[in-house]
């Protein structure tokens, strides 16, 4: 019996769709050490809420109802679409979002039944292909490659799985593995040669020409890029600082038909097996995009990245969060309008030092903090330094 190519792509999508709880109990039966990895993220984020996905597990019978379910569901949706947005669709989920594909318009209000819910189309296909545990559209946020992003009420909305990321929800209370000191409060003598975020706490020290690199990028008039991205490998800098024009910008190590800052042309001297091992990790990196409620980053790539900023934590607070996010989550990493109250402009003691405010600090698959060996990003071995521009 010959199959049609609709037929075969519609296989090949359901066989590629997103791993379900029940895999999670396979595991934590056939390993011991498996159960606390898996358990490991959503004790430290309470529960499965924030930057984690929780996934619950199910009995035998049980699964495979809803696995039947879900099946056919799926099937019922794919076989509606045409075979372009069916190739479309096929390539976003086997690259994993590193090709750059197609939205896939759809009826906004065709919503789907799954069990006793209702789901919008984008949702269920975010469940079947990324995010097995999504609840509502709520949980999501479109990027802004996708064409119907910004768009409240429309006819069609794009499906692309890929064309939308998970918001990562801040913690609270934040748990005390995480607090970070904000020693740069205090005044420090900084050599030439240490990094401009410190291992103190990110004060800007001196460069040899005399300016730091804050100071040069924020020369009166210097409108042209809104940040700067230095990538360091613990504390050495690596290559030149990136200016960032475009609204958008992929930091990425090996990204198929990647534009942007690659890592992986930038020549480093460094010969630590680690610092090595979590190069190679970096994959499809990171989007960084200005938005207009702030700076968001989106983790693309396989392992979670650990984020530092001053306007993601309370501002009262004489500490700083270092926030852990998974991947395929994004975070709002910056607020200019947070960042501005923040300066303080009438508190001397802010007014005698630099001010790191406008400096966000991006550690790949290493975190660092009180809860790992690592105390300070400048022992992490692949990371990244992010200096706004407020002027």
């Amino acid at each position: 019996m010959f199959r049609t190519k609709r037929s075969v792509l519609v296989r090949r999508l359901w066989r590629s769709r997103a791993p379900g709880g029940e895999e999670e109990e396979e595991a934590a039966a056939g390993e011991p050490g498996a159960a606390a990895a898996v358990a490991e993220p959503r004790a430290h984020l309470g529960g499965g809420h924030g930057c984690c996905p929780g996934k619950a597990g199910r009995g035998g019978r049980a699964a495979a109802g809803a696995e039947a379910e879900l099946k056919a569901l799926t099937h019922a949706v794919l076989k509606r679409l045409k075979e372009r947005q069916l190739e479309g669709l096929l390539h976003a989920v086997e690259s994993r979002g590193g090709a750059r594909t197609p939205c896939l318009l759809l009826p906004a209000k065709a919503d789907s039944r799954l069990g006793q819910h209702w789901y919008p189309l984008p949702v269920l296909l975010c469940k079947v292909f990324r995010w097995p545990d999504l609840r509502h559209c709520s949980e999501v946020k479109r990027l802004c490659c996708c064409e119907s992003y910004g768009k409240a009420h429309s006819e069609l909305v794009c499906c692309n799985p890929h064309h939308l990321s998970r918001l990562c929800e801040l913690e609270s209370p934040p748990p005390p593995y995480s607090r970070y000191p904000m020693d740069f409060l205090k005044p420090t003598d900084c050599p030439d040669s240490v990094p401009s975020s410190t291992e103190t706490g990110g004060t800007n020290c001196l460069a040899p020409g005399g300016l730091s690199d804050s100071q040069v990028l924020q020369e009166p008039g210097d409108r042209s890029h809104w940040c700067v991205v230095a990538y360091w490998e613990e504390k050495t800098r690596v290559g030149r600082l990136y200016s960032v024009q475009e609204p958008s910008l992929d930091i990425f190590y090996d990204l198929p038909q990647g534009n942007g800052f690659c890592l992986g042309q930038l020549n480093s001297d460094n010969k630590s097996q680690l610092v090595q091992k979590v190069r190679s990790k970096i994959g499809y990196g990171i989007q960084l995009t200005k938005e207009v409620d702030g700076v968001w980053v989106y983790n693309r790539s396989s392992y979670p990245i650990f984020i530092k900023s001053a306007t993601l934590d309370n501002p009262d607070s004489r500490t700083l969060l270092v926030h852990k996010v998974f991947p395929g989550f994004s975070i709002k990493a910056f607020d200019y309008e947070k960042a501005y109250t923040l300066q303080r402009p009438n508190d001397h003691e802010f007014t005698q030092q630099p001010w790191t405010g406008f400096t966000v600090q991006i550690s790949f698959v290493k975190g660092w903090g009180q809860c790992y060996t690592r105390q300070f990003i400048s022992s992490c071995p692949c990371w990244l330094e992010v200096i706004f521009n407020n002027r």
